[in-house]
């Protein structure tokens, strides 16, 4: 007599349907669909908003190079031809040449004051416990949450008491103090990500704290210093409210004051074309940075995500 032998079934793993020959059957397509359309949506997204983003600005750089009736009677359409006396009329007559060294001048001194000191501070909070560590970190997070406009009408007069306004050494100073806290607490974080086995090897040899500090821990930490050496260029090269406060001399205005007195009269006077190249010539050095050292920026924002 013949007796018929069953096999037992195989469990599914984790739900997944199985076949009548036992084989697990293929993930469903449903789930394939709901992916794709996810990415179509997420990337139409993207797309739409890098639109939203890049058009005032192509078509800024477009207009910067039409004469005022084709701004008017055609704005959108490609310039006829080139005008870059708009570009030249802005910047000698417009005195945009001036406003861009003094702006260089005060951003680049503040730039680097911020840099030094921030990183400075930062390590030492980040690597040394002491008494009252916490309580001056806190003191530099408690002034990124303080609005500088509780502080214009004092700031004028401390800075009027110093014998420092109207000059570019005092608006430096200024913008150094407005800045390490953002700093101070990006690079606490980022020199906690640094190994301590580097500056305990350094010590060992007899390098002191100072020596340690700037040929060892400092470039280790060049990723964090340019992007947040990025974030503080964009802020100060596109401060207004303190260089209006504080520096009322016209010889020594920043590209932002100068772009709105540059509205004003260019305005008045119906030279649009002028208007739009000065506006251009300010934009230009932030988006140079940006593209020169974007791939740092990203690397210093995701370095202390992994150790």
């Amino acid at each position: 007599m013949k007796t018929t032998e069953t096999t037992a079934p195989v469990p599914a793993e984790s739900g997944m349907p199985i076949t009548k020959t036992g084989a697990p059957a293929k993930a469903p397509a449903k789930e394939k669909k709901e992916g794709t359309v996810l990415n179509v949506f997420s990337h139409g997204v993207l797309v739409i908003w890098a639109f939203m983003v890049a058009m005032p600005l192509l078509w800024a750089v477009m207009t910067s190079f039409k004469d005022d009736a084709s701004i008017f009677s055609s704005p959108w359409s490609l310039p006829d031809k080139l005008h870059f006396s708009n570009w030249s009329r802005a910047w000698t007559q417009a005195n945009m040449s001036d406003y861009f060294l003094n702006t260089i001048l005060v951003v680049g001194g503040s730039l680097i004051g911020t840099l030094v000191l921030g990183s400075m501070a930062a390590y030492v909070l980040a690597r040394f416990d002491f008494p009252g560590n916490r309580f001056i970190y806190f003191l530099f997070i408690g002034g990124m949450s303080f609005p500088i406009m509780l502080a214009l009408v004092p700031l004028f007069y401390v800075v009027n008491n110093m014998g420092l306004l109207n000059t570019i050494h005092g608006l430096i100073l200024v913008y150094i103090a407005y800045s390490l806290p953002f700093t101070v607490f990006f690079l606490t974080a980022f020199f906690r990500t640094l190994p301590t086995s580097v500056a305990e090897a350094a010590f060992v040899d007899g390098a002191s704290h100072s020596r340690t500090f700037f040929q060892i821990m400092l470039p280790m930490a060049k990723p964090g210093l340019i992007s947040v050496g990025i974030f503080n260029f964009l802020g100060q090269w596109n401060q207004y409210m303190l260089p209006t406060v504080l520096n009322t001399d016209p010889d020594k205005r920043v590209l932002t004051q100068g772009l709105v007195q540059l509205a004003v009269s260019q305005g008045y006077k119906g030279d649009w074309s002028g208007l739009f190249a000065g506006l251009v010539m300010a934009m230009l050095p932030v988006l140079a940075a940006y593209i020169i050292f974007q791939r740092q920026v990203v690397a210093g924002l995701t370095a202390g995500a992994l150790k």
